[in-house]
């Protein structure tokens, strides 16, 4: 009987295995042949799962975003306050430091060879966006999508510092740092809120 492939985990077993090729040589460097050669597979099999080689990045950084809202929704799992929440999130950037340089200087890389205007139309990165963003909200008990966003450019700032050999960045600290900041200024975020609320309120009645 002939072999029966399950083609959708065998596009993620490629995709897994791609992320150290970009690792290794960045995006603007890796040809799809070297590729294909990494990964012990023929051009036109590669090309069969993904025509081109942004198509591939795309779905890489797609299959990224799935599986780093699951570890981390496994890693943080289980703290009661925004306080322990935040101090969870440092130990997870610690265990996955190395990863998480490297993701970061893949995407730097292929930055640098795409337009800004081009990528930011890009409905698969902006989606990826929205889903981390959606996370942090979940994952932190925050409502407030700017306060999430800020959150998402703290921790890549973290790693970008830790990318660029900056020594001096504890991540554990900083983190417990934040959710100090963050634990004082929620409670009276809130407040406002519901003032700026209750003046509507009074204003619509």
């Amino acid at each position: 009987m002939p072999k029966i492939v399950d083609h959708e985990q065998y596009r993620k077993e490629l995709l897994d295995k791609c992320f150290d090729l970009f690792a290794q040589k960045g995006y603007g460097s890796i040809t799809m042949r070297q590729i294909a050669e990494g990964l012990g597979v023929s051009t036109g099999t590669l090309y069969h799962y993904f025509p081109s080689k942004q198509t591939l990045f795309e779905q890489l950084a797609q299959e990224i975003c799935e599986q780093d809202l699951s570890t981390a929704l496994a890693e943080l799992q289980g703290a009661q306050t925004l306080q322990e929440s935040m101090e969870a999130l440092g130990r997870y950037l610690v265990k996955n430091e190395d990863y998480f340089i490297k993701w970061t200087y893949i995407w730097i890389d292929f930055c640098q060879h795409k337009d800004s205007k081009e990528m930011l139309k890009n409905s698969i990165f902006k989606r990826n966006n929205q889903r981390y963003q959606e996370a942090i909200c979940d994952l932190f008990g925050i409502q407030d999508s700017v306060l999430a966003s800020f959150l998402l450019s703290f921790v890549d700032g973290l790693i970008l510092e830790k990318l660029w050999g900056n020594e001096t960045i504890d991540f554990i600290e900083q983190c417990a740092l934040l959710g100090k900041i963050l634990t004082a200024y929620l409670p009276q975020h809130t407040a406002e809120i519901k003032v700026e609320t209750q003046v509507v309120s009074r204003f619509e009645s």
